[in-house]
């Protein structure tokens, strides 16, 4: 079995060395290549003009929540998604 979590999946020798290779920079002020042609490549496939990159899937689930929702409303998740309302 393929387990996808972010927390229960540890990098193979070659993730480690392509890690150890990689050009870093900062991703906020756009100076990371990596990160720039990841978000391009992205973008590109998806036929979109620009693509964000996530580091995991928490965060994408809380910007997901916060561009469906405003200060105030009420979440809830369920075993089949996530349902919102306002107050």
């Amino acid at each position: 079995m393929i387990n996808f979590y972010d927390t229960s999946t540890l990098p193979t020798e070659e993730m480690l060395e392509a890690m150890h290779r990689a050009k870093l920079g900062d991703d906020v002020y756009h100076e990371d290549p990596t990160v720039n042609e990841l978000e391009a490549l992205s973008a590109e496939m998806l036929n979109k003009e620009a693509a964000i990159f996530m580091p995991s899937g928490t965060m994408s689930n809380l910007v997901a929540v916060m561009c469906h929702t405003h200060h105030g409303d009420e979440a809830d998740r369920t075993n089949r998604g996530l349902r919102w309302r306002q107050p």
